[in-house]
């Protein structure tokens, strides 16, 4: 049985079984900001009068999914599902569920009239949805014999990508065997519907993501180039852009507002003055100009090369408030810690933390450090965690230090980019473990932001793999090779 603590905040019994764990993943989908679309933010901030926004393709993109029940005609008999089986009931419930879960997601659905009944039924089927170039298929068995499990291989093989749902009497696992480990579909066996809508989630999450523009602040020049298998286009734009702006903008009462705000919320403020938080926020507009002006999803800038050595504010405020608002935001123009923010906020509704691991060797754990961290780790519309305003730890700036849940269950996930013909696919390095502690740093020197994490498995933790990982509130591991498999990259549980 595969356990993990509810990601949820709630009381319940902290061991939960695969089932309940997907039910209580399936029960986020409505806060999430990709059922609303990146273009409206899911939770006002507490003070922010003018809020800033994603402006590129995918805040505008409804993804499509096409889906299909498959049985024989007639009555069922002797064979499995059996006379037992009520299938037009079944139809009918899972009708009601498959076209509810799609409205959520914000997805346009078309949902076949009849049932398939033959496997030249299946390819044509098949054929009108490659046809219309649709995000994802979903097929739900309503039977075990004749064509519909060869239909099933049909559709895993159709290149578009794909999730087969077999309810509890329309399969062996002679039958799933073949189709578990398929690049591009995922198969979920179970009566339990919300491993079928987390299915869903993935497909719509997957188009966006191929349809995400990141903005990359770096250098000099301007170029624009996909992110490997992911779909991602990255658009390079000068260091000098936010410079720009960054000077042109006035300390204007939205700004003054939400520093303010910052230091009444934050527990204490520890070097930092008004003025650096402020400033601090500041890049946070900059930051919404320039995802207008290059009508981007995302962003990451080489923030210590282009302003470590003059005064010009780091973004780390900024980027904190962006992935708290949904707006995936990455530090040092690192390519695939923005993949892994926008994939943890694509598909589960929350922000992740970009740090640079360090080992401790006294308990085997990872302590996760930066300087930029985002507050509402349980959600999007949750209430932040506890903060502190303190100074960067080049002793400058201002940086909102998160406190992390003690016993709260995390997952860790990496994407390595692979290359963007397709020789070589993305890996993405997963793990989850267990939050025992946020270390002070001072008097530890590093990150100000700073939590312990001992991961679950014998990985050894000074060759602990990966750098920049994002760490998020729950264990999704499982979840996470599932978006892997779908998306046809290498997953690897660490």
């Amino acid at each position: 049985m595969r356990s993990g603590r509810c990601p949820l905040r709630c009381k319940c019994d902290p061991t939960l079984s695969r089932r309940q764990f997907m039910r209580g993943s399936a029960s986020v989908l409505a806060g999430s900001v990709l059922l609303q679309g990146c273009s409206t933010l899911t939770n006002e901030p507490v003070v922010t009068q003018n809020p800033i926004r994603a402006c590129g393709p995918a805040s505008k993109y409804v993804p499509t999914i096409e889906a299909a029940f498959v049985r024989r005609k007639g009555e069922y008999g002797m064979l499995w599902p059996g006379a037992v089986y009520d299938g037009e009931a079944a139809r009918k419930m899972y009708t009601d569920k498959v076209r509810d879960t799609a409205q959520k997601l914000g997805a346009r659905l078309d949902l076949r009239g009849e049932p398939i009944h033959s496997l030249s039924e299946a390819e044509a089927w098949i054929a009108q949805a490659q046809q219309a170039n649709t995000d994802g298929l979903m097929l739900v068995m309503l039977d075990r014999q004749q064509h519909s499990w060869p239909s099933a291989a049909k559709v895993a093989q159709s290149g578009i990508p794909s999730i087969i749902y077999s309810p509890l009497g329309s399969s062996f696992t002679t039958n799933t065997i073949n189709l578990a480990e398929s690049p591009g579909c995922v198969v979920y066996s179970t009566d339990d519907f919300s491993q079928a809508a987390y299915g869903m989630r993935m497909l719509c999450a997957a188009a966006k993501m191929r349809r995400t523009r990141c903005v990359v602040i770096r250098g000099r020049s301007r170029s624009e180039a996909p992110l490997a298998d992911t779909g991602i286009t990255m658009r390079v734009v000068p260091a000098t852009t936010f410079i720009e702006y960054y000077n042109e903008t006035p300390d204007s009462e939205d700004i003054i507002a939400m520093a303010d705000d910052y230091m009444r919320r934050a527990r204490r403020r520890t070097g930092a003055t008004r003025q650096d938080v402020i400033n601090g926020v500041k890049s946070y507009y900059v930051a919404g100009k320039i995802l207008e002006a290059e009508q981007a999803d995302a962003i990451t800038m080489d923030c210590l090369g282009a302003l470590g050595k003059i005064d010009v504010s780091l973004p780390c405020i900024a980027w904190s408030r962006m992935n708290d608002d949904g707006i995936p935001a990455a530090c040092e123009a690192d390519y695939g810690a923005v993949a892994s923010h926008i994939m943890t906020q694509y598909l589960f509704g929350r922000p992740g933390f970009q740090q640079d691991p360090v080992a401790d060797t006294a308990d085997d754990s990872i302590i996760g450090a930066h300087c930029s961290c985002p507050t509402k780790l349980n959600g999007f519309d949750t209430d932040p965690e506890p903060f502190d305003l303190l100074h960067h730890h080049g002793n400058r700036d201002a940086v909102p230090r998160t406190l992390w849940r003690k016993g709260q269950r995390v997952t860790s996930i990496d994407l390595l980019p692979g290359k963007a013909d397709g020789t070589s696919a993305s890996k993405v390095l997963i793990s989850a473990g267990t939050v025992i502690e946020n270390i002070d740093v001072p008097p530890s020197g590093g990150c100000v932001v700073s939590v312990k994490v001992r991961f679950d498995g014998n990985q050894e933790v000074l060759s602990f793999p990966g750098f920049h990982q994002i760490f998020f509130y729950g264990d999704y591991k499982h979840q996470m090779k599932d978006f892997c498999q779908l998306c046809k990259f290498d997953a690897q549980i660490v």
